[in-house]
């Protein structure tokens, strides 16, 4: 199911959740071409400011992708723009809940806004943002 604008409310919600895995990272370092060890080498990891190995922010920030072309508003969406801050690290083994949220609706120019955030498991903040969309036209 996909919302048009007229079918959109602010505060409207949709999340996915996600396991952040050892492939995960592997197939996105194949598909980017960003090796940087901080990713793929636990040595490297250890020595960071991380303490351990971490996924790639931009892969992780991917989910709310998920969101917004599957859920809110759904198939046919076109993703405009995101602002994004990585507030902490995400580790292999985390799982990750991106949550969308209606912040504002522009009915003329078929815009919306959606303040986006990644949680991990422990409720802790790993991504914040806002992205701008146009909803797919029935």
């Amino acid at each position: 199911m996909s919302y048009s604008i007229d079918e959109l409310v602010l505060g409207q919600k949709a999340c996915f959740e996600k396991t952040i895995s050892e492939s995960d990272i592997q197939m996105f370092c194949g598909i980017s071409g960003d090796v940087n060890p901080v990713h793929v080498s636990q040595l490297a990891g250890e020595k960071s400011i991380f303490g351990n190995r971490v996924a790639h922010g931009i892969m992780v920030s991917g989910l709310t992708s998920a969101v917004l072309g599957m859920q809110l508003p759904g198939p046919g969406t076109v993703y405009l723009g995101q602002e994004l801050k990585f507030t902490a690290p995400v580790f292999i083994g985390d799982t990750i809940r991106a949550e969308v949220e209606v912040i504002e609706i522009k009915k003329e120019k078929n815009i919306v806004k959606l303040a986006t955030r990644s949680v991990n498991q422990n409720n802790k903040i790993v991504i914040q943002g806002i992205a701008t969309v146009m909803p797919p036209k029935h």
